[in-house]
């Protein structure tokens, strides 16, 4: 199951279920259930969905699109109506032979994916029609692509982004990149484009200084990069994949809000970057850790306000992070050692386990409010939050999935 969060509204995909939406005010409550059914050739199949986007870039407020990207390589593009509590199909992009949508971003007209083959490809669409459509219009006119690059050392996990201005539109994807000798590092590709959809610049940066090299690998080894990290017959067998203080371990998951990049990490910390991106350059500032976490973190979330949120490995160990004001200083990392909570970071804690957290389960549109910490574990690595919420993914160890609302209003 794929989640997003805006705005007290869940926004879930699956291929038994579809696409969901689900209101988060009071009593979770499924405000509106599309199928993603798929219908050619006198043949009806489920696509699988991989990624999941939401644009609230719609000038109406009671509009939200959503984008989804499938295992086939096509991505189908939704409209919520919150007034109406009803989903609207507009476009469903073919499949392609450039592998799974492994990511993908959404801010109208535009759409960002990357694919399994590490295809980066950025979609306009030259024509979005009004809501609810009119009767001559079924459906958005299909996008025309805008540019595609091929990528061999951004390696998952991925954070794509777009960003619209008035002088310019931003598209890019913060990647996991290993490097000779210094391990794991992180590094991102901006395409900038003038508001009509011409590119002005493609750039790079990394979080590496200047003269670092990364590892580049065939395009067979680029498919499964988590697989062929750990392959002796891999062109990375001779560096370290493994955490030790020498070398920097490859992040559980990135997550891009700009200013901020942020990496969670198997030792139970994070890494925050500050990302400068302007007319004249991009540049990905030193990384600062961030101590607190007492296990591995599995997934964090930055959100729209420089905070961010982290979740561990089996899900009883949130942290909200503050991450405007400067460096954690060393007192403050000793501090974390002794027990104290790291500066700048506050633990969400359950007050009791029968009215910490709703729960939504997958298996059935029935609602019900209940709390089993002992019998999750966190395994699809998702958290995300808004100024009232942390909605967490959770996994049964029997393979049952769940969304774990926590309110700390």
């Amino acid at each position: 199951m794929l989640v997003r969060l805006y705005e007290n509204t869940v926004f879930t995909a699956d291929s038994t279920q579809g696409l969901r939406v689900l209101s988060m005010n009071g009593e979770p409550m499924i405000l509106a259930t599309l199928p993603f059914s798929i219908e050619a050739k006198s043949q009806t199949w489920l696509p699988k969905p991989t990624s999941l986007a939401v644009d609230a870039s719609t000038s109406d407020a009671s509009l939200i699109g959503v984008a989804v990207g499938f295992a086939d390589g096509g991505f189908g593009v939704y409209m919520f109506d919150k007034r109406k509590s009803a989903l609207a199909f507009l476009h469903q992009h073919a499949p392609s032979s450039n592998g799974t949508v492994s990511a993908i971003a959404y801010s109208s007209p535009y759409i960002l994916t990357m694919t399994e083959a590490q295809l980066l490809s950025l979609y306009m669409f030259s024509h979005t029609p009004s809501y609810p459509l009119a009767p001559d219009e079924r459906k958005v006119v299909a996008p025309h692509i805008v540019s595609s690059l091929k990528s061999h050392t951004a390696w998952p996990p991925l954070s794509l982004s777009i960003r619209a201005s008035s002088a310019s539109v931003s598209a890019s994807i913060a990647y996991a990149m290993p490097t000779y000798l210094a391990g794991w590092s992180v590094g991102m590709q901006e395409m900038l484009l003038s508001p009509e959809g011409r590119i002005i610049e493609s750039r790079l940066a990394s979080a590496e200084p200047q003269g670092f090299q990364s590892l580049s690998i065939d395009s067979d080894e680029s498919r499964s990069p988590s697989r062929n990290s750990r392959d002796p017959t891999s062109s990375v067998r001779n560096r370290p994949y493994v955490e030790t203080s020498a070398y920097r371990s490859r992040p559980t998951s990135l997550s891009y809000t700009h200013p901020y990049l942020l990496a969670a990490h198997a030792d139970n910390t994070l890494t925050v970057y500050m990302v400068t991106s302007n007319a004249e350059d991009l540049t990905i500032g030193p990384g600062r850790r961030l101590w607190g976490h007492t296990s591995s973190v599995a997934s964090a979330h930055v959100g729209d306000r420089g905070k961010a949120v982290s979740v561990s490995k089996r899900g009883n160990e949130l942290r909200v992070w503050e991450l405007e004001g400067g460096t954690i200083s060393q007192a403050s990392r000793r501090r974390t050692f002794l027990g104290a909570d790291a500066e700048g970071s506050v633990q969400v804690r359950p007050e009791t386990k029968t009215d910490s957290a709703r729960i939504v389960p997958q298996q059935s549109p029935e609602l019900r409010s209940r709390c089993k910490d002992e019998d999750m574990v966190v395994t699809k690595g998702w958290v995300a939050f808004d100024e009232e919420k942390v909605v967490v993914l959770r996994e049964e160890l029997k393979g049952a999935q769940a969304l774990v609302v926590y309110d700390f209003t």
